[in-house]
C-alpha cells in the first residue's frame, strides 16, 4: 500500500485540533545514526553474502541433501564460521498497521547495511512522516576510496542490493533505484532486473528512456548472458551485467547462458580487487526467499546449495588475500519452513533430488491443463510421482487458495510427500544464523542484531557511516505527500517545517496555524485551505487529508529563503 503517496485530495476540510495535531512527528530513528571512526582498521576488504529467506530450517535441509545426494559431512559454511545469531524486527510503518514484528527484505536491508532500523518498504531512508537518508557501509566505503559492487540473483533492484546505493520510501519505485545506481558510483552491478534499465519498446518498464547507454557513457562494460560476462576484462573497472528481464531463473530452470551465482561474485571479485585501496562487495541470493514464498523446497535447497558454493568462492578469495573479512547472514526466513509434518517422526530426504525444474518452470504448463490425466503426466514428467490420489489431482487443479493458484496445489502435494510443513507464504520471525571469517567474526559473535552487521563492517575497514549519512541528509529529504486532482504536490505541513527549523503554532481562536522562521510568516486558514504571507493573502493552498495539513513547497522556500526542489521520479525534496 501507498497511503499518502499520489492520492487524490481529500474532500472534508473540518479537522480537530487533536487530530489535526499539525500533522507530524520526528522519528528517534531520524538520529540513530551510528558512529564507526575506528582507532585501527582490520581489513581491507569487505563482504557480506545474504541467504535472503534463509533460515535455520533451510540450512538444515541443505545440508541434508548435501550428506544424502553429494557425499558431503557438511555445509561449506559448517567449516567453523558459524558464530551466532541475530535479530530481524523492524519498526510499526507510517503506511500500514504492521507493528514490525516482521521485517521485510527492506527494513532488513537496510538495517544490516545503514546500521539503522526502519519500516517495512524503505529503501535506506528513516522512519516518519519525513524521512532522511542513511548512507550504507558501500556508499561510506566509496569515500576511502574503495571499490564496490552488488551482485544478486534477484532482480538488482530489488530491496536487498538497493539499500547499498539508493534511497526511496518505497521499494517498488524500482524505476527509480536504477537511475540512483546510474549516479551512485558502484563499480560493478551483477544480476536480474533489465526491465527496470529499459522502456516497454525494449520490453522494460520504464517510461523515460532505455539507460542501459548511459551506463555505457560511464565506462560501465555490458553484459547479458553468460558469455557477455565472461568477455568482460578484470581491468575493466566498471561493469553492468543484466542477466534476465526480471529474477535470473533458479538454479532448477538455468540453461548454460546464465551465469551462476558463484560465476557472478568470481567476476566481481577479480575487478574490484584490481583497487588497490580495497572494496566492499554485496552479494545476495534472493531466490532462497522467493521458493521458500512459493513452498517449493526443492528448489529451495538448490539455491541453498548454491549460496553454499558462493560462499566458498568468496572464502577461498578472502583466505588468498589475506586482507578481506566475510559475513554471511539473512535478512529472515520465509515460509515457516518445517523439516518433519502431520506428527509423524520422519522426513523423506530420498525424495529431496528428484524434481526437475521449480513450480514456476512449470507453472505454464500446469494452468492449461484440462484434465486429471494432463496434471498426473505433468507431476509424473517433473517429480516422477506416478501414484497421485484423486485428492491430490483436485488440490493442483483447484490451487491452495493463494496466489500461486495451481503451482501452489503443486508444492502443497509435493512438500506433503517430503514430509515438511509451511505456515504460510509470508516472512517469519525467527532469528537468523550468523557465519564470519576474518577480523569480522570476533565482532559479529553471539546474540546480535542485524544492524550489528552493518556498525561491525564500517568498523572494520575504517568507514564512518556518520559522514556518509550526514552527507547524504545535508542534500536530500523524503517527505510524505499528495498530489491533488489538480496535479499540484503537497507535502506534510508540520514533519516538514520542524526538520528544517521553522517554528509552528496553532490558534485555535481563529482556526489558524501558522509557520515562522526570522522574519517570515507564513499562516493557514485550516477551514479553508488559504494562505498569507507576511499578513499577504497568497495564490498558495493548503489541504487537510486524514487529519494532516499539507502546503506546497513554495511556501517552505518562502520562509527558509532556500531553493528547495521537488524530484517527483526519485520522490525526494533536493537542497540547493
Amino acid at each position: 500500500m501507498k497511503k499518502g503517496l499520489k492520492q487524490l485530495m481529500g474532500s472534508g476540510m473540518a479537522v480537530s485540533l487533536l487530530t489535526l495535531s499539525l500533522a507530524g512527528t520526528v522519528s528517534a530513528a531520524d538520529s540513530a545514526t551510528p558512529s564507526t571512526a575506528p582507532s585501527s582498521v582490520p581489513s581491507k576488504n569487505l563482504i557480506v553474502l545474504i541467504g535472503d529467506g534463509m533460515g535455520p530450517a533451510e540450512v538444515t535441509a541443505a545440508r541434508y541433501y548435501a550428506k544424502k545426494f553429494l557425499g558431503k559431512d557438511r555445509l561449506e559454511l559448517d567449516g567453523g564460521y558459524y558464530v551466532g545469531k541475530a535479530t530481524t524486527y523492524s519498526q510499526a510503518s507510517p503506511y500500514t498497521t504492521e507493528s514490525g514484528a516482521i521485517t521485510d527484505s527492506a527494513a532488513a536491508a537496510t538495517a544490516f547495511s545503514t546500521g539503522n532500523k526502519t519500516y517495512n518498504n524503505a529503501i535506506s531512508v528513516s522512519n516518519g512522516d519525513v524521512a532522511k537518508p542513511y548512507a550504507s557501509v558501500i556508499e561510506a566505503a566509496m569515500k576511502q576510496g574503495k571499490a564496490t559492487g552488488l551482485v544478486s540473483t534477484d532482480n538488482i533492484t530489488g530491496a536487498t542490493p538497493a539499500v547499498w546505493a539508493s534511497h526511496v520510501r518505497q521499494r517498488s519505485n524500482q524505476n527509480a533505484i536504477a537511475s540512483q545506481y546510474l549516479n551512485s558510483g558502484v563499480d560493478v552491478i551483477f544480476g536480474g532486473g533489465k526491465v527496470n534499465f529499459t522502456t516497454k519498446e525494449d520490453k522494460g518498464k520504464r517510461t523515460d528512456k532505455n539507460i542501459i547507454p548511459d551506463f555505457q557513457a560511464k565506462g560501465y562494460q555490458t553484459a547479458f548472458d553468460k558469455k557477455g560476462l565472461d568477455a568482460i576484462p578484470v581491468t575493466a573497472g566498471k561493469a553492468l551485467g543484466l542477466f534476465a528481464d526480471a529474477e535470473i531463473p533458479y538454479v532448477l530452470d538455468r540453461t548454460d547462458t546464465v551465469p551462476s551465482l558463484p560465476q557472478l561474485s568470481q567476476k566481481a571479485l577479480d575487478i574490484l580487487s584490481q583497487n588497490k585501496n580495497g572494496f566492499v562487495l554485496l552479494v545476495e541470493q534472493g531466490r532462497i526467499d522467493h521458493s521458500g514464498h512459493a513452498n517449493d523446497l526443492p528448489a529451495n535447497i538448490q539455491e541453498m546449495l548454491e549460496l553454499d558454493a558462493t560462499f566458498k568462492t568468496l572464502v577461498d578469495f578472502a583466505k588468498k588475500d589475506g586482507n578481506t573479512s566475510v559475513v554471511v547472514s539473512a535478512d529472515h526466513e520465509t515460509g515457516g519452513l518445517s523439516l518433519a509434518r502431520d506428527n509423524v517422526y520422519e522426513l523423506n530426504v530420498d525424495l529431496f533430488n528428484k524434481q526437475k525444474h521449480s513450480y514456476e518452470y512449470i507453472d505454464g504448463i500446469l494452468k492449461k491443463a484440462q484434465t486429471a490425466d494432463d496434471i498426473r503426466k505433468i507431476v509424473a514428467d517433473n517429480i516422477g510421482f506416478t501414484d497421485l490420489s484423486d485428492e491430490e489431482v483436485q488440490l493442483i487443479l483447484n490451487g491452495d487458495g493463494s496466489s500461486y493458484g495451481r503451482g501452489g496445489g503443486y508444492n502443497a502435494v509435493v512438500s506433503k510427500r517430503l514430509a515438511v510443513g509451511w505456515t504460510g507464504h509470508g516472512h517469519t520471525g525467527v532469528d537468523v544464523g550468523v557465519w564470519a571469517y576474518g577480523p569480522i567474526a570476533d565482532l559479529v559473535k553471539g546474540d546480535v542484531d542485524n544492524t550489528d552487521i552493518a556498525k561491525s563492517g564500517a568498523k572494520v575497514i575504517g568507514a564512518d557511516l556518520a559522514a556518509a549519512t550526514k552527507e547524504l541528509q545535508d542534500k536530500y529529504l523524503y517527505p510524505m505527500f499528495k498530489v491533488t486532482r489538480d496535479s499540484k504536490t503537497l507535502f506534510t505541513a508540520r514533519s516538514l517545517a520542524e526538520s528544517i527549523g521553522i517554528q509552528v503554532a496553532w490558534d485555535e481562536a481563529t482556526g489558524t496555524v501558522t509557520f515562522t522562521k526570522d522574519s517570515q510568516k507564513v499562516s493557514v486558514l485550516v477551514s479553508s485551505g488559504a494562505i498569507t504571507v507576511n499578513g499577504t493573502a497568497s495564490a498558495w493552498v493548503g489541504n487537510v487529508d486524514n487529519g494532516k495539513l499539507y502546503l506546497p513547497l513554495e511556501a517552505f522556500n518562502q520562509l527558509t529563503g532556500k531553493t528547495y526542489t521537488w524530484d517527483s521520479f526519485n520522490e525526494r525534496i533536493v537542497k540547493n
